[in-house]
């Protein structure tokens, strides 16, 4: 289901624009649909209001909570979640009271780090069913206050859907802009659309290396925008919208953790406006790297933020649990049992 659908099946019933909204948003916020200061019921047309049960378990049904995945943190966790057509996609709870959502089921870059990438693209996911992961998440955390476009698929990819449920989220949801977080590994229409967008996330750039040639090995079907090239449409985007640009960098042994990486990590980075998010590979069975240990990665860490680039270490969840993005739907997929701990919601 689409956002623009449910508009639609709103109208077609009687309601205005301000009708929508505050259906939306009781959606969104999980409210009550009786009570409060100004009921729905005196203030809906009578057929919106006659409808909305039967349209607000429809909703609830776009996603379905199949197995949950406590980490050793005490403070995130994995859910994958079944779609309408048996589709499974990943959400993760944060630490900080954020969530990480998909944006398509399966993923066209196919980044030879990421598990997901390895089954290639399957389906988009719709507008509503983005927005309902972030319902799901907040009715176990109330107190979510971000949202990360971060999880299973390329946002890029599905750039109207996704920005839809940005706007959304932004509008209805109760969520500040710079709480959003746009993930690309780096498109020129993304970059178009987001400065065009009524609600202008905050951005992460998924750049892992310096190296044109090895990022293009690396993120295979990434367009071919030179790091350079992704860093000034970046930087610019950042100053902007008001939001710092958070660069990704997944750590590979061997691979994007030398000298000459560090010093071109400095030539791109120093002086910009954002800092490096630095996140040690997450392991998974059949992908052809690891993890640097965690002392090499805090020295580089601490090397870079010495040598001008704001740098924070970040360790990945769901080591524990194989909950690297992609790992509990393929495991899923081929019978593979999985420990599941449920957590308090």
């Amino acid at each position: 289901m689409l956002i623009s659908d449910l508009r639609q099946r709103l109208r077609a019933l009687g309601a205005n624009p301000d009708h929508e909204s505050r259906v939306l948003r009781h959606w969104v916020q999980s409210l009550p649909i009786v009570g409060g200061k100004r009921p729905l019921q005196a203030w809906l047309p009578k057929a919106v209001f006659e409808a909305l049960p039967a349209l607000l378990a429809e909703l609830d049904g776009l996603v379905i909570l199949r197995s949950e995945h406590a980490a050793g943190d005490g403070q995130s966790a994995r859910l994958l979640l079944g779609l309408a057509d048996g589709q499974t996609v990943e959400t993760v709870l944060l630490p900080r009271d954020g969530v990480c959502v998909s944006s398509q089921v399966g993923c066209a870059v196919g980044c030879r780090f990421c598990m997901t990438g390895t089954e290639g693209l399957i389906r988009q996911v719709g507008s509503a069913e983005i927005v309902a992961q972030v319902v799901l998440a907040r009715r176990k955390n109330p107190k979510l206050r971000k949202v990360v476009f971060m999880g299973m698929g390329e946002p890029s990819h599905n750039l109207a859907q996704v920005l839809d449920a940005i706007t959304l989220l932004g509008r209805e949801g109760g969520f500040a802009h710079k709480q959003l977080v746009f993930s690309t590994v780096g498109d020129e229409r993304a970059f178009e659309a987001l400065n065009a967008a009524e609600v202008k996330p905050a951005l992460a750039l998924s750049l892992h290396t310096t190296d044109a040639a090895k990022r293009a090995d690396l993120l295979p079907r990434a367009p071919r925008l030179t790091p350079e090239a992704l860093v000034e449409a970046a930087d610019a985007y950042a100053r902007a919208s008001g939001y710092p640009i958070q660069y990704q960098w997944t750590l590979l042994d061997g691979v994007n953790d030398g000298d000459d990486e560090l010093d071109g990590i400095v030539r791109l980075l120093k002086g910009r406006y954002g800092l490096l998010n630095m996140i040690p590979f997450n392991t998974a069975p059949g992908l052809p790297f690891s993890r640097p240990s965690w002392d090499r990665a805090r020295a580089i860490a601490a090397d870079l933020s010495r040598r001008g680039v704001l740098t924070k270490l970040r360790d990945s969840a769901g080591q524990d649990v194989d909950g690297g993005c992609g790992q509990l739907r393929a495991r899923e997929a081929v019978g593979r049992p999985v420990r599941v701990v449920r957590i308090h919601p």
